[in-house]
C-alpha cells in the first residue's frame, strides 16, 4: 500500500491523456498548440497502424505487384511483355526505408513539445480516474482512448507453435516465398493476397464462406469471379482447417473440404488474416467501468462518449467503421466539440453541447486487384430497411474507357442505389480499375444528400473512367422511367 501511495505522488496530472499515437495525434498534438497539458501513451512507433503496419506500407507493395500483373497481362493489347524478376528484399527494403523515415520524424516533433509528455510504456487503467504508465500512474481531465486493434488468431490445432504471419509481419517479410497458405477472405487477406501473387508466389487462400462479404452482394460477385481467375490464387471456400503442423521449413495444412474430403496442403510461408481484435483487453478498461459490446469494442454513443464521464473512444477500438480516415474524422470531431469547446460554443450562439456525429457518407475502399469501393446502403441493407427503390449497374466494358481497358476481358462495374421517390442517391459500390478514386465522384454528393440529377445533370469529361459511373446513373434513369416514375423531360433526355 505504502509503494502505491509513492507511486501516485511520482505520477502527474493532465488536461488531456490519449492513450495510442495513430488518429490520437487528432487530439494531442492540436490540444498541444491550444497550451493544454498532454500525456501521449504509445508504447510503439508514433503513427499508429496506418503508417508503421498498414494502410501506408502495404499500398506501397501492392503498386509494384499491380505494375508485375499489368505487365502479364500485357498480352491482351497486343504487346509481349513479361517480368524477368522481382528484386523482392530490394523493394521490401525501399518501403522499409521510407517508413522508418515517416516514422521516426515525428519523435523530434513530439519530444520537443513542452506540452507533451510521451510515455513509452503500456497503458493500462487503474479505475476511471487513473491510469497506469509503466511505474507511474497519471490522471487527467480528460481521457481519449484511440488504442486500435490487432490481428486476430484464430483457434487452430497447432498454429500458435509454428512461425505464421500476420500482416504484421507479411509487409516486412524479406524473402519472397514459393508458395504462400493464406487463410482468410476479408479486405487484408485480399489486399496481401494479390501483393504476393501478382510478384510471383502461388497463393492456396482460404475462405470462410465468401470474399469480402460485407459488400454488396453484386460486387462480392463480380470480384470473386475476377480475383479468382486471377494467375497463381487458389481459392478453397467453406473448408475446415483442422490442423497445422511446421517442419523443415514447411507449413504443412490439413482441412477438411464442403464436400468431406480430408486433405493437405503444404507451402513455404502461412499468412494469418481473418479480422482484428480490439486492444480493449490491454487496456484494463473494464476496470475504469467502462462498458464494451460485442468482440470486446468499447461501446460509444453517437458523440463518442463511453458510459463514463469525461472517457471518449475512438478509432479501431470503439468505432463500426474500421479505417483510418473514419478514426480522423472521429478524432477531428472531438477536437472540435470537447477540446475546443470555447471556441465551438462561440459559433453556436453559447451552446457548447456537441452535436451528434453523422457518418453519412462514410466511403472505404479495397486495394486488392481487382479494387472496390462502396459508400452508402448496400441493396440487401435497401431491401432490409424497406426503402423503395432503383438500381443502375454498369459494366466497365460498356464505356469508352472501360473499352480500351478491355474490360470486356477483366470486367468491373459501377451500381448505383437510388430512391424511388426522392431519386436520392442511396449507395454506390464499384468493382474493377481505379473504383478507389471512381467512387470520389459519389461520395461528396450521398454526403450532402445529393440526387440522381446532380451526376446526370454535370458534364462528364469524354472518355474518361468516371463516365463508367455516369452510365450507371442512367441506367438508374431509365429504370425509374420503366416504373412509371416521374422524371422531368430534361433528365429523361440525360
Amino acid at each position: 500500500k505504502k509503494k502505491k501511495i509513492e507511486m501516485k505522488k511520482m505520477g502527474k496530472h493532465y488536461n488531456i491523456i490519449v492513450i495510442g499515437a495513430g488518429a490520437g495525434a487528432k487530439i494531442s498534438t492540436p490540444s498541444s498548440n491550444l497550451g493544454l497539458k498532454v500525456a501521449l501513451c504509445e508504447k510503439g512507433r508514433l503513427g499508429g497502424t496506418c503508417l508503421n503496419r498498414g494502410c501506408i506500407p502495404s499500398k506501397m507493395l501492392i503498386h509494384p505487384s499491380e505494375v508485375a500483373i499489368q505487365t502479364e497481362e500485357s498480352g491482351m493489347y497486343d504487346i509481349e511483355a513479361s517480368v524477368n524478376k522481382v528484386n523482392f528484399s530490394n523493394l521490401i527494403n525501399r518501403v522499409k526505408d521510407v517508413i522508418d523515415e515517416e516514422s521516426l520524424s515525428i519523435n523530434p516533433k513530439i519530444e520537443a513539445n513542452p506540452n507533451i509528455d510521451w510515455y513509452r510504456e503500456p497503458a493500462a487503467f487503474i479505475n476511471e480516474k487513473e491510469i497506469k504508465v509503466g511505474d507511474q500512474v497519471i490522471t487527467g481531465d480528460k481521457i481519449f482512448i484511440a488504442a486500435g486493434a490487432r490481428p486476430q488468431i484464430p483457434d487452430i490445432e497447432g498454429l500458435k507453435d509454428t512461425p505464421y504471419m500476420t500482416s504484421t509481419e507479411a509487409l516486412y517479410t524479406p524473402k519472397q516465398h514459393k508458395r504462400m497458405i493464406v487463410i482468410g477472405g476479408g479486405i487484408i487477406s485480399v489486399e496481401l493476397g494479390s501483393f504476393f501473387a501478382g510478384l510471383g508466389t502461388e497463393v492456396h487462400q482460404f475462405v470462410r464462406s465468401e470474399f469480402i462479404r460485407h459488400e454488396d452482394e453484386e460486387v462480392v460477385k463480380e470480384f470473386s469471379r475476377m480475383y479468382e481467375e486471377r494467375k497463381r490464387i487458389n481459392v478453397v471456400k467453406k473448408a475446415k482447417i483442422t490442423k497445422v503442423e511446421y517442419e523443415k521449413e514447411i507449413f504443412k495444412m490439413h482441412y477438411t473440404t464442403a464436400e468431406g474430403e480430408k486433405k493437405t496442403i503444404e507451402a513455404e510461408a502461412l499468412l494469418v488474416a481473418t479480422g482484428v481484435v480490439p486492444n480493449t483487453d490491454i487496456l484494463n478498461v473494464e476496470k475504469a467501468g467502462i462498458k464494451m459490446r460485442k468482440g470486446g469494442y468499447i461501446e460509444i454513443n453517437n458523440k463518442l462518449e463511453t458510459n463514463v464521464k469525461n472517457i471518449w473512444a475512438f478509432g479501431d477500438i470503439a468505432s463500426k467503421y474500421q479505417f483510418r480516415h473514419a478514426a480522423n474524422f472521429e478524432g477531428e470531431y472531438l477536437f472540435e466539440t470537447i477540446i475546443n469547446n470555447e471556441a465551438y460554443a462561440k459559433e453556436n450562439n453559447g451552446d457548447a453541447t456537441p452535436y451528434e456525429l453523422d457518418y453519412t457518407g462514410m466511403p472505404h475502399a479495397i486495394f486488392s486487384y481487382p479494387q472496390v469501393a462502396s459508400v452508402g446502403l448496400s441493396e440487401k441493407e435497401c431491401k432490409e430497411q424497406g426503402i423503395d427503390y432503383v438500381k443502375g449497374v454498369n459494366k466497365y466494358q460498356w464505356s469508352a474507357m472501360g473499352m480500351a481497358l478491355r474490360s470486356d476481358l477483366s470486367g468491373g462495374l459501377c451500381k448505383l442505389i437510388i430512391e424511388k421517390k426522392t431519386r436520392k442517391i442511396l449507395g454506390c459500390h464499384i468493382v474493377g480499375h481505379e473504383a478507389s478514386v471512381l467512387l470520389h465522384e459519389v461520395t461528396p454528393l450521398i454526403r450532402m444528400g445529393g440526387k440522381l440529377d446532380d451526376i446526370l445533370y454535370s458534364i462528364h469529361v469524354h472518355p474518361a473512367l468516371s463516365e463508367i459511373v455516369r452510365n450507371a446513373a442512367r441506367r438508374a434513369k431509365n429504370a425509374l422511367i420503366d416504373a412509371g416514375d416521374d422524371v422531368p423531360l430534361r433528365l429523361r433526355g440525360k
